[in-house]
């Protein structure tokens, strides 16, 4: 990196809450987020929205008329962006960039528009302007007056993270001195849950017929980073996840990123990732640069709650790590996995954890939490097809 990058303000939408102080709040307890849907004529876990969450998003809804026929993905951006741009100050300033992806958009009006053209063979006036992975990132600025340069992308799983890296290439190349960057996914349709269950790597509810848990009885259905599971355990969530990012180290800073990386395995299948995750070892290895491995304190995992993606990056962290393993955790147990969001709101629990110094651990895992200071915490996403990003970021002292 040619500058190190501030963090002058994050915010979400998740099913830990709406507000910074209550998803801290959230992460003290041990409980998950979980519940029980009826999808497709099953039961099914998910993760959606909190309460708070869900009445902004409502709010913003009904807030502007132009605003009720688009899809919960942009208005979950929407929402998450104003709380950031508040909380960074940046209020009195139209001159930001703006970043925002998605793994699979508007997920319930593509759903809802499809059904509707197979039904009558016609299709509505708006299904292409509010299905478009653009209308994310446009909607957003519009609702801010920004002027900067809007992008939109999707990277699967790794899109959240991948917002981070253009922001921070946008910074480091002086076109622009500030950059909003994050995620949006309102996954909880349909057709996004059949996609995972066909794949074979989403949670088993239970049984409607004995009412136990199909496989074996557990107080946890996803058991993400857990290397003993037999058997995937991914669920869904929904979220967004905003961050405002500035050039250089500003006294405001809630973090500072020191390092990037990034790297995309070559493809043997659609969703492959090697047994020792190479895109994640190389990832890492770029982030942390020069820096010595003993001084990360500890890394947000990507870890979906699947036997293989858990495995193979923990053990790439071995292969880069060796004899001095930072501590390890992530959030996907307790809030399941939001698809593009997921790399955000690791990076959001990883500023969380710097700002209280302390440690949250997985409950169900034997953790070597230690009374050692956060100061560098490692946060890691990777997507279908290998495309691993980690971010490394640091205390403002």
């Amino acid at each position: 990196m040619k500058e190190k990058i501030s963090i002058t303000a994050i915010a979400s939408m998740s099913p830990l809450g709406s507000t910074l102080e209550e998803t801290w709040q959230s992460y003290q307890n041990d409980d998950h987020y979980f519940s029980l849907s009826e999808i497709n004529g099953d039961k099914t876990w998910t993760a959606p929205l909190s309460k708070s969450a869900r009445l902004l998003v409502e709010e913003q809804r009904e807030s502007d008329s132009k605003y009720r026929k688009l899809d919960d993905s942009v208005l979950f951006a929407m929402v998450a962006s104003r709380m950031a741009v508040k909380q960074s100050g940046w209020e009195n300033t139209a001159e930001f960039g703006i970043n925002m992806g998605s793994s699979r958009g508007a997920t319930k009006l593509f759903e809802q528009y499809h059904k509707e053209y197979l039904d009558t063979g016609i299709s509505s006036t708006l299904s292409s302007p509010t299905t478009t992975l653009g209308n994310i990132s446009s909607w957003v600025s519009h609702d801010l007056g920004a002027t900067g340069p809007e992008i939109s992308h999707s990277i699967t799983c790794s899109t959240g993270l991948h917002s981070v890296l253009n922001g921070v290439a946008w910074l480091n190349s002086g076109m622009a001195n500030k950059f909003l960057v994050g995620a949006s996914e309102a996954p909880l349709t349909n057709f996004t849950i059949a996609q995972m269950k066909a794949l074979k790597i989403y949670a088993k509810a239970p049984d409607s017929n004995s009412g136990s848990v199909t496989e074996r009885s557990r107080s946890y259905p996803c058991l993400a980073s857990d290397l003993k599971k037999e058997f995937n355990s991914m669920i869904l969530g929904e979220a967004a996840s905003v961050a405002c990012l500035e050039t250089g180290v500003v006294k405001n800073a809630l973090a500072i990123i020191d390092g990037v990386g990034y790297a995309t395995e070559i493809l043997k299948h659609n969703t492959s990732i090697s047994a020792n995750a190479i895109c994640f070892q190389k990832s890492m290895k770029m982030a942390l640069g020069d820096l010595d491995v003993t001084e990360v304190d500890a890394i947000v995992m990507h870890a979906p709650g699947t036997i293989k993606g858990d495995s193979s990056e923990f053990n790439a962290i071995r292969e880069v790590f060796e004899n001095h393993m930072p501590q390890l955790t992530t959030n996907k147990w307790k809030i399941g996995h939001t698809f593009a969001t997921s790399g955000i709101l690791n990076l959001e629990l990883a500023v969380l954890m710097l700002q209280h110094n302390k440690m949250i651990s997985v409950p169900f895992m034997e953790s070597k939490t230690t009374n050692r200071n956060l100061k560098k915490i490692l946060v890691n996403a990777v997507g279908f097809g290998g495309n691993a990003v980690s971010i490394l970021v640091s205390k403002n002292e």
